[in-house]
């Protein structure tokens, strides 16, 4: 019964603890909201400095005017404004200028990775079809130690066989009583 009661005084301590805690943390998190404030509008903007760091808008300088950048269309239409005219990111580069330095900058990047690629592919055949110097050296040494290995072996059987003949083991046919032994 002591058992039972203290684990409840456990249980009930920690169920007390984690509402604290949970209660504590969701206050927290409300204090610590700030609501952000409207964004302004691209047509406030008077100037092409002040206009052209927000990525949503843009400036054309044949209408002198900020416009809110048309996101439906990945160019903005000519009766916007000219191309050549209109200025995103930065006010001393035209779109089109924008445009094309983007489109070779990535065809420099796109064709440097297919050459990497090709020439990768190209000397790992070149490896594949000749063994490497490495390669070669392993099968000389390889060779090496099975021909050292057949010279010991021919040494043996050279010496085991004289040893053979000195006690007599040896089935010798110049040995005079060896047809007598077979019988």
């Amino acid at each position: 019964m002591y058992s039972f009661t203290t684990e409840r005084r456990t249980l009930a301590t920690w169920v007390f603890v984690g509402a604290f805690l949970l209660s504590v943390s969701f206050v927290s998190q409300g204090e610590c909201q700030i609501t952000p404030l409207p964004p302004t509008p691209c047509s406030s903007h008077r100037i092409c400095d002040n206009c052209v760091p927000h990525a949503k808008c843009l400036w054309c300088f044949t209408t002198n005017n900020c416009t809110e950048y048309p996101v439906s269309w990945l160019l903005p239409p000519a009766s916007m404004c000219q191309l050549s005219q209109a200025r995103w990111g930065v006010c001393w580069l035209n779109f089109e200028a924008l445009i094309i330095t983007l489109a070779v900058i990535g065809g420099v990047i796109l064709l440097s990775i297919g050459v990497c690629c090709c020439c990768c592919c190209c000397c790992r055949k070149k490896r594949r079809s000749r063994p490497d110097r490495e390669d070669e050296r392993v099968i000389a040494r390889r060779e090496e130690v099975k021909q050292h290995a057949e010279e010991r072996t021919v040494e043996r059987k050279e010496r085991h066989d004289q040893i053979r003949k000195k006690y007599g083991l040896m089935n010798d046919s110049d040995h005079p009583y060896s047809k007598f032994e077979n019988e």
